[in-house]
């Protein structure tokens, strides 16, 4: 229970400041217990983070980018999480919304039979552009962004680096959808990766 304590702590922190919906849903087992699902089959899934906020793009964002957080924390205590888009069911009574809220997605979290595989990545000149080679803190921040999951593995984003360390990040079409949560949660990782004191959004 100590580790819910500390989840909990962190979702109202993160709701609080980014003016989401994030929800502990803890002993559910009906969400992922469908068998309509073709691929991405979940087994004995009881536990998960409902990441819920307002539509728009700003909000998909944010939902990626502070579930990331949550991911990374969960894994500090050694749970394993994985993010769900599509392969799971939305259980009446386990969460409320407010006016004008949707259920982006979930993340389920528990104690893993495997600790993950590692997808296979594509070069890192792929993923941003720079006037020139770009200094280390930017690559560093890059590799990062690039052990970051993404939907379908799509990685649809780009880094560009400006004069005076400025980073802009632009997306891509996909036909999976879930771009701007994606791009959240490469962002965390870059973050993470550069150094928050080595450059500024744009």
């Amino acid at each position: 229970m100590e580790k819910v304590g500390v989840l909990k702590t962190s979702i109202e922190r993160i709701n609080a400041k980014a003016g989401l919906n994030i929800q502990l849903v803890l002993n559910e087992p009906k969400a992922f217990s469908s068998g309509m699902w073709k691929y991405g089959q979940f087994s004995g899934v009881k536990n998960y983070f409902v990441m819920a906020g307002p539509k728009g793009k700003e909000a998909e964002e944010k939902i990626g980018y502070f579930g990331e957080e949550l991911v990374i924390l969960a894994q500090t205590l050694g749970l394993n999480t994985c993010w769900v888009g599509l392969t799971y069911k939305k259980i009446p009574g386990t969460f409320t919304l407010r006016d004008g809220d949707v259920v982006h997605c979930v993340i389920s979290l528990g104690y893993g039979t495997i600790p993950g595989v590692q997808h296979p990545q594509k070069p890192m000149e792929n993923f941003y552009e720079s006037d020139g080679l770009p200094p280390q803190w930017f690559k560093d921040g890059l590799e990062a962004a690039l052990l970051a999951p993404t939907a379908v593995n799509q990685q649809k984003f780009k880094f560009i680096l400006h004069p005076g360390g400025v980073v802009e990040t632009r997306t891509s079409f996909s036909m999976a959808g879930y771009v701007n949560i994606d791009l959240g949660i490469v962002k965390y990782h870059f973050e993470i990766g550069a150094g928050k004191d080595h450059f500024t959004w744009e």
